[in-house]
């Protein structure tokens, strides 16, 4: 059984509540872009790759129930809409692209004077639904790649991954970007075993990838943040692989928070540091990693466990969501659904490939 974050049959979305995981499985429905907007901003649903899809479904869910008097007003409320969900979250960049992209595509339409409304509409909607369609099929590529560079890098030895955060079918449509890569290593019988670490503040890594872990029976290991140079010292650990949540023109990474120091000891331990990114999560408009702009959170996710407060009163606090890991400590390389490539090389790679 496939472990489902989102789930969408025309008209009707619901996502899985994960802030309520891992101890409740509870599924709620997405109505309006407003629904999602909120979802993505409490991280109801979060992930680059799953904002983007959420964000977009819900849209096509809100156009589907509006009656628009005109091709005009179609296309302007299209084009509000997707605006306004760039607004939930601002470092990961798959929303803004897929605004970009689909907005775009509104307009294009827009000054078709064979279609309709309900030819936009449809349109869109196709649109929507091929995102979430390829969104698998690119993940189990950067699963493939990933795991062949890996296997290749160690042939014959016990494969044992390290992983930061969430970054599996909770984050995407389905299958997952690093936890991807970790997925075809178990699928090929050369994962000996893997270790997450909890992601403080938020926990995505104790409450999501390690639920994600057990829910594949898969031989795993639940490890503290401030564990990871031990680890490396004592546990053999053959790579880390992470998700991105923006990589740049020089390939400078954005990812939760806590993975530039996981980049830093595997630099001094040896250990190869893959980072795992979908050409959606690619941003070759910015330069470097001093152009991303870094999204602080509520003091209260450190302040608090389920409403207990564990930090003494009157402390401030520091809570970015993110950090970014220079290109020169991403040592085994970015892996994408078009295969692995050195930071300095990738935007050489992808040009030739994506419209970048």
């Amino acid at each position: 059984m496939t472990l489902e974050a989102i789930r969408y049959r025309r008209g009707h979305l619901d996502i899985l509540d994960q802030l309520l995981l891992p101890t409740q499985s509870v599924y709620i429905s997405i109505n309006d872009t407003e629904d999602a907007w909120h979802a993505i901003k409490k991280m109801q649903v979060r992930g680059a790759p799953a904002i983007a899809i959420v964000g977009c479904l819900s849209l096509g869910v809100e156009i589907l129930k509006n009656d628009f008097t005109n091709i005009e007003e179609t296309v302007h409320f299209i084009q509000e809409k997707l605006e306004y969900l760039v607004t939930s979250r601002p470092t990961a960049v798959n929303m803004n692209d897929a605004a970009v992209k689909f907005i775009n595509i509104a307009k294009k339409c827009g000054l078709d004077k064979s279609l309709t409304v309900e030819d936009i509409k449809q349109r869109m909607l196709e649109a929507f639904e091929k995102m979430f369609k390829d969104d698998v099929a690119t993940n189990k590529a950067i699963g493939l790649y990933g795991a062949e560079d890996i296997l290749e890098q160690r042939e014959g030895k016990c494969i044992r991954m390290l992983t930061h955060c969430n970054t599996g079918s909770l984050a995407t449509a389905g299958y997952g970007t690093a936890l991807g890569v970790i997925r075809k290593l178990q699928e090929l019988d050369r994962l000996d075993h893997v270790y997450c670490t909890e992601t403080r503040p938020y926990n995505q890594g104790a409450r999501l990838t390690a639920y994600e872990l057990v829910f594949e029976k898969m031989p795993a290991t639940l490890v503290c943040d401030s564990m990871v140079s031990m680890l490396m010292k004592e546990k053999n650990i053959t790579a880390v692989v992470v998700g991105a949540d923006r990589v740049v023109k020089n390939g400078d990474t954005a990812n939760k928070i806590g993975t530039y120091q996981i980049a830093i000891c595997a630099k001094y331990h040896n250990v190869p540091f893959y980072v795992a990114c979908p050409t959606t999560t690619f941003d070759s408009q910015k330069e470097t990693g001093k152009e991303i702009v870094i999204e602080e959170r509520p003091p209260k996710e450190m302040l608090y466990v389920k409403d207990i407060r564990i930090a003494a009163e009157g402390i401030e606090c520091y809570n970015p969501a993110f950090d970014v890991t220079p290109a020169e400590l991403i040592t085994g390389g970015i892996i994408t659904e078009f295969g692995v490539f050195s930071p300095d090389k990738l935007y050489e790679e992808l040009k030739s490939r994506i419209p970048v």
